[in-house]
C-alpha cells in the first residue's frame, strides 16, 4: 500500500482512506469533516501513562506504526488521537493475550528492519520513511518477522481498526474521535421519530455502553448477585 505524497514528500491521507475502504467504512467517514487535534501533546501524555503489557520501547515503536495506518490528516484525527496504543496494549494483556509473542518479536522485527533499511529505529524516522516501511511489511518483502511481515502488517491492521472505531470503555476510540469520524452518535438508548426519519447527520451524544447500567459488567455482575442473594 503506497501513500500519495504532497509537495513536501509527507504521506497524504490515502493510507487512512484505504484501511477505511477495506474495512467498509469509507463511505460515512468521507462525508463526516474533523479538526485536526494536537497529536504531540497525546504522545506526551501516552508515556506518561503506565503499559499493561508493553515494553517502553515496543509501545514507541507501535504508536509510531499506528500513527501511520491512521494518520493524524486534514481529514481529522487519527490512531494517535484515538490512542489506538493503549488499546492495543491493554488488550495484550487480557483477550490478545495468546498474541503478546507475535507484537513482542514484530515490533523487534519492525525496528531492526527500519534500522537496517533507513539507519533509525521506526518512531524515529520521517513519515515517508516510515510509510515506505509499513508499505514492504504489507507486501511482505520485509525480513525478519515471524511467522512473516504480512501477517504482522494483518494482527496490528485489524487491531488498529478495532481501537480506532470500538466502545471508548476498551481504551481506544477516545473522546470518540472514532465514532465522530464515522458520523455515528453514541450509544444512544432510543431515537426520536424525527431521527429516524433523518437522512442527515444526528447529534452525537458520546455515550459508552459502559454510560448505562444495563450494559456496565460491574453494574450486571452487582444486580445479578443480589438477586441471587435474595432468590435464597
Amino acid at each position: 500500500m503506497s501513500a500519495e505524497r504532497d509537495g513536501d514528500g509527507q504521506a497524504t491521507g490515502l493510507r487512512r482512506r484505504d484501511l477505511l475502504r477495506r474495512a467498509g467504512l469509507l463511505g460515512a467517514a468521507a462525508a463526516v469533516p474533523v479538526g485536526i487535534a494536537a497529536a504531540p501533546a497525546l504522545a506526551v501524555e501516552e508515556q506518561r501513562e503506565q503499559l499493561a503489557a508493553l515494553t517502553a520501547t515496543e509501545a514507541r515503536a507501535l504508536n509510531a506504526m499506528v500513527a501511520r495506518l491512521v494518520p493524524t490528516d486534514a481529514s481529522g484525527p487519527g490512531a494517535t488521537e484515538a490512542r489506538v496504543g493503549r488499546y492495543i496494549d491493554r488488550a495484550l494483556a487480557g483477550d490478545f493475550k495468546e498474541a503478546a509473542p507475535l507484537y513482542a518479536a514484530g515490533l523487534a522485527a519492525l525496528d531492526e528492519y527500519a534500522s537496517g533499511k533507513h539507519g533509525a529505529l521506526f518512531y524515529a524516522l520521517d513519515p515517508a520513511r516510515q510509510d515506505d516501511v509499513v508499505a514492504d511489511l504489507e507486501a511482505n518483502k520485509a525480513t525478519g518477522f515471524t511467522p512473516n511481515a504480512a501477517t504482522f502488517f494483518e494482527t496490528v491492521r485489524t487491531h488498529t481498526l478495532q481501537g480506532m472505531f470500538s466502545d471508548p470503555v476498551r481504551g481506544g476510540n477516545a473522546k470518540f474521535v472514532g465514532w465522530d469520524l464515522l458520523g455515528y452518535p453514541g450509544v444512544k438508548m432510543e431515537y426520536t421519530a424525527k431521527e429516524q426519519r433523518t437522512t442527515g447527520r444526528i447529534k452525537a451524544v458520546h455515550h459508552s455502553a459502559a454510560d448505562y447500567a444495563i450494559f456496565n459488567p460491574r453494574t450486571t455482575s452487582a444486580v445479578e448477585e443480589a438477586m441471587d442473594h435474595h432468590g435464597h
